[in-house]
């Protein structure tokens, strides 16, 4: 098998001998919860890659993809005990542990891609960096994951009525369960890896989850419509952990970072391009797509920023708001 390969099943060490500098090698396991040809773990691949050709084989970088070391609430816990070395998690793991994050997470915040990257990149950055690393994390880059969208098994979802009565599987985060219960969803939360099984079974109506979540984890084989209703974006987080940043040298902690933003703009350009496609791709696998007027789901909001703002700090959520205005305006 070829190097890709085993970087993909999560097997075996990057290949390539040290040569350099009589060092010794520094073995880092970076762990993820996207599918093994989910844009994530692509972006990934490179980042590991470039990682070991710019150290000469000093940094070896293993990849376990697709919740292999835990679901994506362990894998956070294990990035801050130095477990796994380098994560992705989205701001609903972080938040967890600094409830700045949370406030990331509004719904219907967005209204664009390029909203998102100019926001996310520089305020919101800048303010949520150091708070991270007071936590042991270590957050080198904004990746991606996208705008949210909502599946079901029992009806096009056009208006906000049409949610309501659903049973629709959320992840742990009130951000997100609180603008599905605004809507009149019942919400229960399943194990992100379980998400397949429970929707084969009926054990829920639906979920939600960005286009290439459900297209690479293959929901839309076991749901019958697709609604574009983009009602939370979150993204991965190029996350290490501060007990394993701790043994890199200062030059090897810069060819992380440029590595990580080069990685990271791998995947923007994955997500953003193949969005279209892959919804084409749902449809002809006979899943019903319907873009419903957004206006209606966003004006119900009002209790779920009730929710989020007493989890997050109201101070934190008018803030983030208050960056994206000012974003918007310049």
């Amino acid at each position: 098998m070829d190097r890709r390969h085993f970087l993909i099943a999560g097997t075996a060490i990057l290949a390539a001998p040290y040569v350099a500098r009589g060092a010794s090698t520094i073995n880092m396991r970076f762990a993820h919860f996207g599918a093994t040809d989910h844009p994530s773990n692509i972006a990934a691949m490179q980042f590991a890659e470039r990682v070991r050709a710019r150290t000469d084989g000093a940094i070896k970088i293993t990849i376990y993809p697709n919740n292999a070391l835990g679901d994506p609430g362990q894998q956070a816990q294990q990035i801050k005990a130095g477990v796994i070395d380098i994560g992705l998690p989205t701001q609903g793991q972080l938040d967890k542990f600094q409830k700045a994050f949370a406030a990331v997470v509004l719904p219907f915040l967005f209204d664009s891609r390029e909203e998102v990257f100019k926001t996310l990149d520089g305020p919101v950055s800048e303010w949520l960096t150091p708070l991270a690393e007071q936590e042991g994390f270590i957050t080198l880059r904004n990746w991606d994951y996208g705008f949210r969208n909502l599946t079901n098994n029992r009806h096009p979802v056009n208006v906000p009525d049409d949610v309501k009565g659903l049973k629709i599987r959320t992840p742990p985060e009130i951000q997100i369960a609180s603008a599905m219960e605004a809507l009149g969803a019942i919400v229960t939360s399943i194990s992100f890896p379980e998400v397949y099984l429970a929707l084969s079974q009926g054990v829920v109506d639906g979920e939600e989850n960005p286009i290439a979540v459900i297209y690479y984890n293959k929901y839309y084989e076991v749901q019958k419509h697709l609604a574009l209703t983009r009602h939370i974006y979150n993204n991965m987080i190029l996350t290490v952990s501060a007990l394993s940043w701790k043994k890199l040298t200062p030059e090897q902690q810069t060819i992380f970072r440029e590595e990580g933003t080069s990685a990271g703009d791998l995947m923007r350009k994955l997500i953003g391009e193949q969005e279209d496609d892959q919804i084409k791709k749902i449809a002809a696998a006979g899943t019903a797509v319907t873009k419903p007027d957004l206006a209606p789901f966003r004006a119900l909001m009002g209790p779920a920023y009730d929710k989020i703002s007493a989890y997050a700090g109201a101070d934190n959520v008018a803030k983030m708001r208050a960056i994206v205005d000012k974003v918007r305006q310049s």
